[in-house]
């Protein structure tokens, strides 16, 4: 099992990436990689359904009955259910298509309002996943870059959230962020983010 790896985002936060369960998570709020009905999927999305319980289906099917599908690149938020965390906050990424159809501002859109309803949550901790890696097809080392310098531009922000974890399903997806962790760390030092030892 990798450890986990710690990264200080300018002076308040926080950006940690290990391998594992998002449905496990203690953080405030966790982070659903959806789909446009909101009725629970595959991946990641399944999953969550699974561990939350029917209570998580309910209050999706009430927000789809009130506002419709979700956009890709929105967000919204329900109760966590029976998860650990208070929230769920559900956003749905784009489908990879070759990067033709404004995917990587989709994708980047999805990082910004999920972090939108975590502030306005006042939540100071976020699990993601890798949203839109996994049945979407979006190219993960493409994907980490976008995700991290998202949320690393985020952090910098005086608002609730002090803590990002992405929570990654395999090793694979783990050393693609790990990687564009240390690029961005490397060749991008106005995205501040420095190495704050890793957790075995």
């Amino acid at each position: 099992m990798p450890s986990i790896l710690r990264y200080r985002i300018g002076s308040r936060a926080t950006l940690e990436l290990l391998m594992g369960d998002i449905t496990h998570e203690t953080t405030d709020a966790i982070v659903n990689a959806a789909n446009s009905g909101l009725l629970g999927g595959g991946g990641v999305d399944g999953a969550i359904h699974k561990a939350a319980g029917p209570a998580l289906l309910a209050e999706c099917k009430k927000i789809r009955e009130q506002r419709g599908a979700l956009p890709a690149g929105q967000a919204v938020t329900t109760s966590g259910a029976k998860l650990k965390a208070r929230y769920v906050i559900h956003t749905v990424g784009p489908v990879w298509q070759g990067g033709k159809v404004n995917e990587p501002q989709i994708l980047e859109s999805c990082y910004c309002h999920s972090m939108e309803q975590a502030n306005l949550k006042n939540c100071t901790s976020v699990s993601f996943p890798s949203v839109s890696t996994g049945a979407f097809g979006y190219p993960v080392a493409s994907a980490a870059q976008i995700a991290l310098r998202a949320i690393a531009d985020l952090l910098h922000e005086p608002k609730s959230v002090k803590l990002v974890r992405f929570v990654l399903f395999d090793e694979r997806t783990y050393k693609a962020y790990a990687a564009a962790a240390e690029e961005l760390s490397r060749d991008f030092p106005h995205y501040q983010i420095k190495p704050d030892g890793n957790i075995a």
